[in-house]
């Protein structure tokens, strides 16, 4: 990757009104200094997504997601920090550096660069095909599964003919030489036979990553032929455990989740009925890629898998897969069809947007499939039953959660609550996994809230700094960036301060310097913190004076479990801070004057 200078990153980054870009995206109104929106990263009903011109940030007081330009395109569009910058750069008419390559890395782009561009020109071919008269029969089997015109070409469906070397000889008078045809995956390349297509006979789905590149294919046989579905092998541009196929279209989707099947033909009937959110993964099992990949997109879906024991058992490997990657699943059932293309054909989107509502909760569906190995008829299966349960339910690791599904399987199986419950912290006593928590005697159960109270403060302060610059004056002589006792508010509060001296505050531009994505989302909501109403200037310099005596203190008590014996230096500072907040108390700022 090219490197760019610090001064650079800003003079892209702010080139770009972060208010034109995000309006490219999401629909903002203006409601007094900032804009609001719907977020685009959960779903939600009432706008919490919030666009500062001012700041050139942006914020989600529902989700928490936040940063600048650049940060935004790498949430939303899965962009690497290369490609954001170099959309934006773009965007501004501003030349970036070239990217400075070895000779062997510079082989490897060039070999990708090529690939890309012969599975281009063989989808081109494909779908000329299918639309000549030998592709007749590809056609109508595409029209007897029911898809239109406009659908064939959303999806870029072809035909691949029954001669075994037509795209072979098509590719070489492109000018492409056997090495690279045979890398393609396209084609095989032998002395007897010379250079023969991977696929022929075959209705044709061109496979796309999520940029809309044709990576690779899956072509159907077409009458007698095994195998029936056929996929390209994996090569330099196609890794099918980090691709799905439709994901080019389903990521531009409005809806809030994803619908993931098992087949081709599911995700294109769906996307035809208007289930525009739809994916399957490439002839292969489910895998954690594919769960990070969907991670970008989404944070809930909803299998909607073949109903045979085949997709209950695909179902059953996806969903640990998912929730480990952080995604709420559930399942739809569609019995008595097989899939979603038949449940349509059958029943029609109305009714395949009803059963999605009814959709299961993942782990009451595992609960439904392990049921079926036991006869809750007999005390002993029944036993053995909630046994099972029990060790299932312990799996999950907040204390909240396993309540929750404690009191859902019991009214459920009619288990009675306070047994389960039982049996459940029983079994994970045994295996150290939970033990029964007990109050302490002083009615607090920790530090948590003191310690959440307290970071409460200090970005309170820092988001205050921010929205009223005038206010340095104020603070400085009591608080500095040392006295932020959590690191990454140590390293924003020093850029802040060095910032108002050099008389530029920029805090879009801190976010760019912190490379990891949760530290922008931290460094964005230092900034976004509420500030309450605060309704005349006596109200606000109480406020701010109790803010600053919190943090004061707390920096106090930080340095002193910290602090050397053999600092004298850092004991006399200690000693001069705690004389400073006993005059804080009553020390008169002049806002409450208006000064």
């Amino acid at each position: 990757m090219p490197y760019y200078s610090d001064e650079l990153i800003e003079e892209v980054r702010s080139a770009n009104d972060i208010v034109d870009v995000i309006s490219g995206y999401v629909h903002l109104k203006k409601k007094g200094n900032d804009y609001f929106g719907l977020c685009p990263f959960h779903n939600e009903k009432s706008p919490s997504f919030s666009v500062s011109q001012r700041k050139q940030m942006y914020y989600c007081f529902g989700c928490g997601a936040g940063g600048n330009a650049v940060t935004f395109l790498m949430q939303y569009e899965s962009y690497s920090f290369q490609e954001a910058m170099e959309v934006l750069a773009e965007k501004a008419g501003i030349t970036l550096p070239k990217q400075e390559m070895s000779g062997k890395a510079r082989q490897e782009a060039d070999k990708r660069a090529r690939l890309l561009k012969i599975n281009k020109a063989a989808a081109k071919y494909y779908y000329a095909q299918l639309r000549m008269e030998p592709g007749k029969i590809g056609l109508d089997y595409f029209m007897g599964r029911g898809l239109s015109q406009e659908t064939m070409k959303k999806f870029g469906l072809g035909y691949s003919s029954k001669f075994s070397d037509d795209l072979y000889q098509y590719l070489r008078q492109q000018g492409y030489e056997d090495d690279i045809l045979k890398d393609s995956g396209l084609v095989s390349i032998d002395e007897r036979r010379g250079g023969y297509d991977k696929f022929w006979n075959r209705v044709m789905f061109p496979i796309m990553d999520a940029n809309s590149r044709v990576i690779g294919f899956g072509g159907r046989v077409m009458g007698e032929g095994t195998p029936k579905y056929l996929n390209s092998p994996e090569t330099a541009v196609f890794d099918k455990s980090r691709n799905l196929y439709g994901l080019n279209l389903a990521r531009s989707s409005r809806r809030n989740y994803i619908l993931l099947c098992e087949g081709y033909m599911d995700v294109i009937a769906l996307h035809q009925a208007g289930f525009d959110n739809a994916v399957a993964s490439l002839g292969t099992s489910f895998t954690s890629g594919h769960a990070n990949l969907l991670k970008r997109y989404t944070k809930e879906v909803y299998c909607t898998f073949d109903s045979d024991t085949a997709g209950i058992k695909a179902a059953l490997r996806a969903i640990p897969i998912l929730k480990e990657a952080g995604i709420t699943t559930k399942i739809v059932n569609m019995k008595p069809y097989k899939d979603p293309d038949e449940f349509i054909k059958a029943r029609g989107a109305e009714e395949f947007e009803r059963c999605m509502k009814e959709a299961q909760n993942s782990f009451l569906f595992e609960v439904e499939v392990l049921e079926r190995d036991y006869d809750l008829k007999d005390p002993q299966g029944k036993t053995a039953f909630s046994n099972a349960v029990a060790e299932k339910i312990l799996k999950f690791e907040e204390p909240l959660e396993r309540e929750n599904y404690i009191e859902a399987v019991a009214n459920k199986y009619q288990m009675g609550y306070d047994n389960l419950r039982s049996l459940v912290l029983h079994q994970g006593t045994r295996a150290g996994l939970v033990r029964e928590s007990k109050t302490l005697k002083s009615g607090v159960q920790d530090k948590k809230k003191k310690e959440d109270g307290m970071k409460q403060s200090q970005k309170l302060l820092l988001t205050w700094l921010i929205e009223e610059p005038e206010l340095f004056e104020i603070v400085k002589p009591y608080i500095g960036p040392e006295d932020f006792t959590e690191e990454l508010y140590r390293q924003a509060a020093r850029l802040v301060f060095a910032q108002y001296q050099e008389g530029k505050l920029n805090p879009a531009g801190i976010v760019s310097m912190f490379t990891e994505e949760k530290q922008q989302r931290e460094i964005a909501e230092l900034f976004h913190t509420s500030l309450r109403e605060l309704t005349s200037p006596a109200e606000k310099e109480k406020a701010l004076r109790e803010t600053i005596i919190r943090l004061k203190e707390n920096s106090i008590n930080f340095r002193s479990k910290h602090l050397e014996p053999t600092d004298m230096a850092g004991l006399q500072k200690l000693v001069a801070d705690k004389k400073s907040v006993q005059k804080l108390y009553h020390m008169d700022f002049g806002i409450s004057d208006g000064k």
